[in-house]
C-alpha cells in the first residue's frame, strides 16, 4: 500500500486526470441523491461508447451467463449495466464524503440480527459479499453495524490508492490489503469482522475451479482456510441499489456448516449464493471483469 508515497510527486502531469476526476466527484457531492444518480447514468452511457474491449468482456459474460436471452435482451442488459457502473462512481463520492445524516435515510436493512448473532460468538465474522456496482457503499454500511474492516486489492495508481485508503479509513478502523493475510487473521481473532469478496478470477497457485452460471470459474480457496483457522462465522451479505432510489442491505444467516472440509464444495456454495444475488439485480453485477479468464487445462480462452 502506498502510505509512504511522497505527496509532492502527485502533482506530476500524469496524475492530472486523476485529480480532475476527484474534483468532479467532489462537485457531484453537492447534488441531491437523484440528480447524482442521473449524472451517473449519463456517465455510464458515455462509458459504454468508449469502453473498447471492456464492452467485449461485458457482452461475452452476458452471453455465457444468460444463454436464454436473445441478442436484443442482452444489449438492453449491457446498457443498464453501464448505467449502473456510472452510478457506482457516485457511490464512491457518497461513501467517502456524505455525512451519516444524508446516507442513512436512503438505506433499508434486512437481517441485521444475523450480524449481531455472529459477532456475539466472539470469534469474528467474515462478511461474504460479491463485486456488485454498489460495492463501495457496502463497506461503509456494514461498518455502521459492526466493527468490520474491508479487504481490498490495492490500486495500481498510487494517487488513487492513497485517496481511496484515506477516505475509506475515515469510516472504518483501517483497510486490509489482500496480501496482508496476517492482519486479516488477527482482525478475526480479535473478534472483529472482515469484509471479503472472493468472486473474481484467481490465477494464482492452488486455485480451484467451481461452476458459476454453469461455467468453470477459477477461484481462490482461501475463504475455507480463513474460516477454519479462526473459527469465524461466514455471513453472506449484499447491498442492492433500489429501483426507486437508495440502497437495500440484505444480511443472510451464517453458513452452517462452514467450512465443509472441501474447498471446492465451499466455493461452489458461495458461487450459488452470488448467482442468486445476480438474478435479483443482473445489471448491478460487475460484468466488466473477466470472471472466466483462467481456464481448466485443455480449454480454449473465452475472451
Amino acid at each position: 500500500m502506498s502510505r509512504h508515497t511522497e505527496p509532492a510527486s502527485f502533482w506530476h502531469p500524469r496524475y492530472w486526470p486523476t485529480w480532475t476526476g476527484i474534483a468532479l466527484l467532489r462537485l457531484c457531492v453537492l447534488l441531491p441523491y437523484r440528480p447524482m444518480m442521473a449524472v451517473g447514468r449519463v456517465l455510464g452511457r458515455v462509458g459504454m461508447l468508449l469502453a473498447g474491449r471492456r464492452r467485449h468482456f461485458v457482452d461475452t459474460n452476458l452471453r455465457l451467463c444468460f444463454p436464454e436471452l436473445d441478442a436484443a435482451a442482452r444489449q438492453t442488459l449491457a446498457r443498464r449495466h453501464f448505467e449502473a457502473v456510472g452510478m457506482a462512481f457516485m457511490d464512491f463520492a457518497i461513501a467517502w464524503w456524505w455525512p451519516d445524516e444524508r446516507i442513512y435515510p436512503l438505506v433499508t436493512t434486512e437481517g441485521q440480527e444475523h450480524i449481531e448473532k455472529a459477532m456475539a460468538r466472539g470469534k469474528g465474522a467474515i462478511f461474504l459479499t460479491a463485486h456488485f456496482t454498489s460495492i463501495e457503499i457496502s463497506g461503509r454500511l456494514l461498518a455502521k453495524l459492526c466493527p468490520a474492516l474491508p479487504m481490498y486489492r490495492p490500486n495500481a495508481n498510487p494517487l488513487l490508492e492513497r485517496i481511496m485508503v484515506e477516505n475509506r479509513e475515515r469510516h472504518v478502523e483501517r483497510t486490509i490489503p489482500r496480501s496482508d493475510v496476517r492482519l486479516m487473521v488477527r482482525t478475526l481473532k480479535d473478534g472483529k469482522g472482515v469484509w471479503f469478496a472472493p468472486d473474481q478470477n484467481f490465477g494464482g497457485k492452488g486455485c480451484v475451479f467451481a461452476p458459476f452460471f454453469g461455467i468453470a470459474a477459477s477461484s481462490n480457496p482461501s475463504l475455507s482456510r480463513f474460516a477454519d483457522m479462526t473459527g469465524a462465522a461466514v455471513v453472506p451479505f449484499i447491498v442492492f441499489r433500489r429501483p426507486e432510489g437508495g440502497y437495500h442491505m440484505i444480511v443472510e444467516p451464517a453458513l452452517d456448516p462452514f467450512p465443509s472440509g472441501n474447498s471446492t464444495a465451499d466455493i461452489t456454495a458461495y458461487n450459488k449464493i452470488t448467482e442468486r444475488w445476480v438474478r435479483q439485480a443482473p445489471a448491478q453485477y460487475n460484468w466488466l471483469h473477466r470472471r472466466f479468464k483462467k481456464r481448466p487445462p485443455g480449454e480454449p480462452p473465452l475472451y
